[in-house]
């Protein structure tokens, strides 16, 4: 089955209603203080600035040049001489001495996607000229991966989405109760330190650690706020920026959620309009009114009798739980024509029974909400208010909406220790946006190029999915200005318009 936690599985991985500490004033490479010398605030973290990495090969079959060590970083800023994690970070040395310009860290966005290995990740088509200048600093965010991780013991009906309804409402709010208890018990001490801010600070012990004054990076989906946070935390230290994807900085995190549902409506607008003109290929109806109704015919039936489609039983939840589906208007075609057809019999399910499914992993899930729940203060408390707001969102956004509004453990969760970034500067940054991005929608990108105001903003027209630079199937003429950019550190004078390539639709 496809992944049912779509809430989490981007971002996105993302209101501003508390004020912001870095509203106040950019940081120095300090502790949240009162005291006003900037130089005794840097004090604290001289242990961790000045620490000595030791570099090893990361693993036998990786290139000599790919090493990576372990740094420690303080759990709490405001206490640094307390208790420390361990960060895992990797690099791979720049290619050229003469032309090295510094460091570019890299982070794949979630909150939850491990980064360590993404400076030689095969499916990051790095230009030769960014290898040359820059050694590529993956790592994983606190929490994730090798970075002292979280895990809550969560079980694999504990990490899907659910929609709401009205009669599981109740099972539903326990659900996620047991899920923030189960990770207050098991991390409890960590919760209120896994923050953006945090994993902000921590980039900035990098840096300073590898020796340089300023970092460049490039960051996708979540990443974009992490490094739109580093922007308006250290704004001196931020070198050339290029943010993939972008969320909406003011939209952290239920909103975000409520803006995919949101973007699923207009895609799916979209695709039935296209698969209409099709309908001699796909057989779902000549007006975009009869394909409409072919699919939700389609729900409805499933919802009754599961339809046995790859090697599952779907109901009509499983097959809207994807949010992503009416992106990409062929792929979507021809997975909808093939459930109609295996509802109707012409697709036979493949013999034999299935296996029983391993419990997954739960590191990704569990440190997704431990910072998307402590990163804000606007989670509501109320239960009442995600059944009004799914009930609404429900009738606004019928192909998403139940699932994107549903409670989740965040309504169950201690507050984190700081209030949320507020991002408004002027620091210059690439923001590089698909027209049809399911997870971090064009609207979203847009407010982030609001918000940075010496950004530089380009939008592949026509683009499909989430992602755009350096992908194997990318769009030559976004690598282009990224490359430009990263390389002679000139943004481009306005705001640029790419086409898409046949394999970005």
């Amino acid at each position: 089955m496809r992944n049912r936690n779509t809430r989490i599985a981007t971002l996105l991985t993302v209101g501003l209603a508390a004020a912001s500490l870095a509203a106040l004033a950019p940081e120095t490479l300090s502790a949240p203080s009162k005291a006003s010398d900037a130089s005794a605030l840097k004090e604290p973290l001289r242990q961790y600035t000045q620490q000595k990495l030791q570099w090893k090969r990361c693993d036998a079959k990786s290139p000599d040049t790919f090493q990576c060590t372990t740094l420690k970083v303080p759990l709490d800023y405001g206490d640094p001489g307390g208790k420390t994690i361990g960060l895992a970070m990797s690099r791979l040395k720049a290619g050229s001495t003469k032309e090295r310009r510094g460091v570019l860290l890299l982070n794949p966005g979630g909150p939850g996607a491990p980064g360590l290995r993404l400076p030689v990740d095969p499916l990051m088509k790095f230009p030769a000229e960014v290898k040359r200048r820059y050694d590529l600093i993956g790592f994983d965010l606190r929490g994730i991966g090798r970075s002292t991780p979280v895990s809550c013991g969560l079980t694999a009906d504990e990490q899907r989405d659910t929609p709401y309804k009205p009669e599981t409402f109740a099972k539903d709010r326990d659900r996620v109760r047991t899920v923030a208890g189960k990770c207050r018990a098991r991390a409890g001490d960590k919760l209120p330190h896994v923050t953006t801010r945090n994993a902000a600070r921590d980039m900035d012990v990098i840096r300073a650690v590898l020796g340089e004054k300023r970092i460049s990076y490039l960051g996708a989906s979540y990443g974009t706020y992490l490094g739109a946070v580093y922007m308006q935390l250290f704004p001196q230290r931020a070198d050339r920026i290029v943010l993939d994807s972008a969320t909406d900085p003011t939209r952290i995190y239920r909103g975000m959620f409520q803006d995919m549902a949101k973007a699923a409506e207009q895609a799916f607008t979209r695709w039935t309009a296209w698969t209409a003109r099709r309908h001699p290929a796909y057989g779902l109806g000549d007006t975009p009114a009869k394909v409409r109704k072919t699919y939700w015919d389609l729900i409805a039936r499933a919802n009754r009798k599961p339809i046995p489609f790859e090697g599952q039983a779907l109901t009509g939840d499983d097959i809207r739980a994807d949010n992503s589906t009416f992106f990409h208007v062929r792929k979507a075609a021809e997975r909808i024509a093939g459930l109609k057809d295996a509802a109707e019999g012409r697709n036979p399910a493949p013999s034999g029974t299935p296996g029983r499914a391993q419990e997954p992993d739960d590191n990704f899930t569990s440190i997704a909400w431990s910072f998307m729940c402590a990163d804000t203060r606007t989670w509501s408390h109320d239960p009442e208010r995600y059944r009004r707001e799914a009930i609404r969102d429900k009738a606004r956004y019928p192909l998403y909406g139940d699932f994107a509004a549903a409670i989740t453990p965040c309504a169950f969760w201690e507050r984190g220790s700081e209030p949320q970034t507020r991002i408004d500067n002027k620091v210059g940054a690439l923001i590089t946006q698909n027209e049809w991005d399911s997870q971090t929608p064009l609207f979203a990108g847009r407010a982030m190029h609001r918000a940075l105001r010496g950004s530089r903003m380009l939008t592949v027209a026509g683009g499909e999915g989430h992602g755009v630079l350096y992908a194997p199937d990318g769009n030559p003429c976004a690598d282009k200005a990224a490359t430009v950019y990263l390389t002679t550190g000139r943004l481009p004078a306005k705001d640029l318009t790419c086409q898409a390539t046949t394999g970005q639709k």
